[in-house]
């Protein structure tokens, strides 16, 4: 058998959470005066999709703390063009909040460039080493604040240096930091538009079932009650409750992540048959390249509902996964009745570097 291209394929339906309420209509970003020296900004750096309204929660929440808003940039190469062309008009920036989808399999959903890949270490670094990224200008200091809010971004310290060399001005010395800002993220999960606060954090816990296959909230309960013996939830009300109901109370939602190859053989004779589930399992876990993917994500094989279909001498793998989250609201350390504001000088909370 001869394979003569593989291609890897990944889709992320829903990053962050989506709260389970209607909200206002999205709050019009304030036009941005040149002549005004702004000390602050937001880019909301996407675009909801069907019910989502993660976007649009986070515009509605930062416009009303009344900071000027930027939201028709989707990259880091556009957003850095951006300050620097302020930075021409005798501005300098306090803070910089970027709200970006994220997750812990695939990283955050910004771009690099305008039509590039999405944002992770490897493309990050192809695109340095091509020369593409503007280089940062003075209106970016060591005392300018970088914020992502994407959710579990804080946990991935590799990228984090990387995002904090490209907006680092590095004229005085290549390749050195010292210079550079502070870039705030979190290891949770952020959420815009709750029932009981604009935007807080969540603790994130996970189960995986195939898609389409879900054994129902009892078993998945104790699918959790397993994986986490130390954790103190009511896993089967969680798992049940759909939406927040009681303030601190930790609820669920469920999205998709699929997975496709595709395979070009030289003769259609030599395509393999699969006649059960188990065979494409064993012939995805016996390939280096597609085992070395499951293994990046760390989602067992098994958790994965497995199909494939062939077109003339091409063979399609496809797998999917239902990932079901449950969220529990970080709450103030003495009062357990409200949640626990999420500022970045909050070490216990946030990520710096």
């Amino acid at each position: 058998m001869q394979i003569k291209a593989i291609i890897v394929v990944f889709l992320m339906f829903i990053g962050c959470k989506k709260p389970f309420l209607n909200t206002s209509e999205t709050v019009l970003a304030l036009p941005l005066k040149q002549e005004q020296k702004q000390e602050s900004v937001v880019f909301i750096a996407g675009f909801d999709e069907g019910d989502n309204r993660y976007y649009t929660n986070a515009k509605a929440y930062f416009s009303e703390k009344g900071m000027p808003i930027v939201d028709t940039l989707f990259s880091i190469e556009e957003i850095i063009t951006w300050l620097n062309k302020k930075t021409e008009h005798d501005t300098s920036f306090s803070e910089v909040h970027i709200v970006s989808h994220g997750n812990a399999w695939l990283g955050i959903s910004l771009r690099t460039t305008k039509n590039g890949e999405r944002v992770t270490v490897e493309a990050l670094q192809d695109v340095q080493r091509s020369h593409r990224f503007p280089e940062i200008q003075d209106g970016i200091t060591p005392q300018t604040k970088i914020v992502f809010h994407s959710c579990g971004l804080g946990e991935n310290q590799e990228l984090l240096r990387e995002l904090k060399r490209l907006f680092s001005n590095t004229n005085a010395e290549p390749n050195s930091n010292a210079n550079g800002p502070e870039v705030y993220a979190s290891t949770f999960f952020n959420v815009f538009g709750g029932k009981f606060a604009g935007h807080y954090l969540a603790q994130p816990y996970y189960a995986f079932y195939p898609t389409g296959e879900s054994k129902g909230p009892l078993y998945l309960s104790r699918e959790f009650a397993k994986k986490y013996p130390n954790i103190r939830i009511d896993w089967f009300a969680a798992v049940k409750t759909r939406k927040e109901t009681n303030a601190g109370m930790p609820y669920s939602y469920k999205f998709n992540i699929p997975i496709n190859w595709e395979f070009t053989f030289d003769n259609p004779t030599d395509i393999p048959i699969f006649d059960t589930k188990k065979a494409i399992m064993d012939f995805v876990s016996e390939s280096p390249e597609m085992a070395e993917i499951l293994f990046e994500l760390n989602i067992p094989i098994e958790k994965y509902r497995w199909k494939s279909e062939t077109q003339g001498n091409k063979l399609r793998i496809k797998g999917k996964t239902t990932v079901l989250c449950i969220l529990a609201p970080i709450l103030h350390n003495i009062d357990k009745s409200e949640y626990r504001k999420p500022t970045v000088d909050d070490r216990s909370i946030y990520q710096t570097l």
